[in-house]
């Protein structure tokens, strides 16, 4: 019952809150910042498992899986995609926060839109390819429920004797705990660097404080008890550590609501995008008030073209600036600590 009234929440919170941050991405802020991109894309994953949550949904009502093995896989292969690319989104945020206010000229030339667009295609490109293996041990499989025979799904996985644990064990480093170690390590980087700023650049980065918070939020209660748990499922399994308390079918229990925790992420991430991006929560204000035209947007787009000449010059010369400033050591401690209060989502 606890997973159905949740999957229940979730599916139209996740649909509508995700759909809308697409339309606002896509309509209203472009051309997006590297942050943005990353947010968006972000957006995109949250949505694409939100929209396969009726199937969960209609199975826990139910309790039997009429639609086969394919869909089964299709369905378990989707949450995965999930999890470990808004694990993977969030991490990118915040190496991107931590070169811009840690190193802010060291890799300046890193925090590019390009250079945005082509992370988050690797970034698909792993969690895709990921994703087939584990859709192979996402099974349809019956079990009897008194005298018949009933088919389930999200029970439980195959082959944890062969290929799964390894896999399970490269999926962990690389989807989640060297995300979640980048994600501490920049974290705590960030806000001493912060500290160290002057108080009106402190002010200025109230948001990008927000941002980082929320990131640890999300990773501390949506991914380390699922991850956690199925580590600890996963070597009982394998009989790797001796279940000397007889816990297989308790962490099978709480492995099923920590996926519902784990599946809390598409809609706790546009918190993120609302609470840490200025422009976003602006936009939906004036969305609210109806004050976003077609008038005001061909306005607005007519000035941006106007003032992108102008601002891709003095970015030009200012990056020739700091280069110059970088190549004969003339950096000081007050050029740095101006770069950081500069440096904005």
């Amino acid at each position: 019952m606890v997973l159905l009234v949740g999957y229940s929440l979730l599916m139209p919170l996740g649909v509508i809150l995700n759909g809308v941050s697409l339309v606002v991405f896509l309509r209203w802020l472009r051309p997006l910042t590297v942050v943005s991109t990353f947010l968006c894309n972000l957006a995109l994953s949250d949505l694409l498992f939100s929209l396969s949550l009726p199937l969960r949904i209609y199975y826990y009502a139910n309790n039997h899986w009429p639609f086969g093995t394919l869909l089964c896989r299709l369905s378990g292969s989707i949450f995965h995609i999930n999890m470990y690319g808004s694990c993977l989104f969030l991490f990118c945020i915040n190496v991107d926060r931590y070169l811009a206010i840690v190193h802010p000229l060291r890799f300046r030339h890193l925090r590019r839109r390009k250079v945005a667009r082509l992370t988050c295609l690797c970034v698909w490109l792993i969690i895709v390819s990921g994703s087939v293996p584990a859709a192979l041990v996402h099974n349809s499989k019956d079990c009897m429920d008194g005298d018949e025979r009933v088919p389930r799904c999200f029970e439980g996985l195959s082959s944890w004797n062969t290929y799964l644990l390894p896999l399970l064990f490269v999926a962990e480093v690389i989807g989640f705990l060297l995300p979640l170690g980048a994600v501490l390590y920049g974290s705590c980087h960030v806000f001493w660097e912060l500290c160290r700023a002057s108080e009106e650049g402190a002010r200025r980065h109230r948001v990008t404080i927000r941002l980082l918070i929320l990131n640890l939020i999300i990773f501390l209660f949506c991914f380390v008890p699922y991850n956690a748990t199925l580590v600890a499922y996963g070597l009982l399994r394998a009989e790797l550590v001796p279940d000397w308390w007889d816990s297989k079918p308790i962490l099978k229990r709480i492995l099923s609501v920590t996926v519902l925790l784990a599946s809390t992420n598409c809609a706790l991430d546009p918190l993120v995008y609302y609470f840490s991006t200025e422009g976003f929560r602006n936009t939906l204000s004036q969305i609210r008030n109806g004050k976003t035209s077609k008038k005001a947007e061909n306005k607005e787009t007519k000035s941006l073209a106007v003032s992108t000449t102008s601002k891709k010059e003095s970015e030009k010369n200012e990056k020739q600036d700091n280069l110059l400033h970088v190549r004969t050591g003339h950096v000081n401690g007050k050029e740095k600590k101006k770069m950081i209060e500069e440096s904005e989502i």
